[in-house]
């Protein structure tokens, strides 16, 4: 079983940018799928961006498309997520998880979720 560890979080001024890191545990990082998702107070878990076991592929949110890169380095197991032009709707505990899927976007597709990060954007 995977273990997930994110970290990166922060308090950042809107139009700033943050790098989110997910660190795993296991050596079968390389056979899923990883996504990140993002969870603000009173709402439900949303997603944000996913990427292929290869890093070959990756989908996102159209709501934060242009903005997130996602992005992963098997040789670490790592997975990452880019953030730029931060807005204060962005705020919320981002978290990673991982799938058997081949490039997912639900959240009941993903499991092993990590504990999360803190990513607050004052205005």
């Amino acid at each position: 079983q995977v273990q997930l560890v994110e970290s990166g979080g922060g308090l950042v001024q809107a139009g700033g940018s943050l790098r989110l890191s997910c660190a795993a545990s296991g050596r079968t990082f390389s056979s899923y799928a990883m996504g990140w998702f993002r969870q603000a107070p009173g709402k439900e878990r949303e997603f944000v961006a996913a990427i292929d076991k290869n890093g070959g592929m990756t989908t996102y949110a159209d709501s934060v498309k242009g903005r997130f890169t996602i992005s992963r380095d098997n040789a670490k197991n790592a997975v990452y997520l880019q953030i730029l032009s931060l807005k204060p709707e962005d705020t919320a505990v981002y978290h990673c998880a991982v799938s058997s899927f081949l490039l997912p976007t639900s959240v009941r597709n993903f499991g092993s979720w990590g504990q999360g990060t803190q990513v607050t954007v004052s205005s």
